[in-house]
């Protein structure tokens, strides 16, 4: 995904790079009509123009930014992966293991949630 290239060389840490960019990826071959795109220097996926989920990197994590609906419905399973979280985001440990199956329900409960959503940004 060239979209994410620019951003991929921005982080210094090989190891922390080389994980980002198989999250990417895994995003992209699971969801694949979601368009990824950088939008306020992060890199984010979308889907009929509505924002889905975005990321972006740190120096002990890697954050998870879905929708804050879909972090209010799946915070207890987000705690019990052994992440922090806040109101807007969790954060994986870059020695961690990423729960893939925890994100792949998050992405699709947004997809799900924003089937009908017109604007970038769901209205609540």
């Amino acid at each position: 995904m060239k979209v994410f290239e620019a951003f991929l060389a921005t982080i210094e840490e090989q190891e922390n790079r080389k994980r980002t960019e198989e999250v990417f990826a895994w995003v992209h071959e699971t969801f694949p009509s979601l368009v990824p795109k950088i939008a306020w220097n992060q890199p984010m996926f979308t889907d009929h123009g509505t924002f889905i989920i975005a990321f972006s990197v740190a120096k002990h994590h890697l954050a998870v930014s879905p929708d804050v609906t879909g972090i209010k419905l799946f915070s207890e399973d987000i705690a019990k992966a052994g992440y922090t979280q806040t109101i807007n985001l969790f954060r994986i440990k870059w020695d961690m293991a990423v729960d893939y199956a925890l994100i792949e329900r998050i992405i699709q409960f947004n997809i799900d949630d924003k089937k009908d959503c017109k604007t970038f940004w769901k209205k609540l």
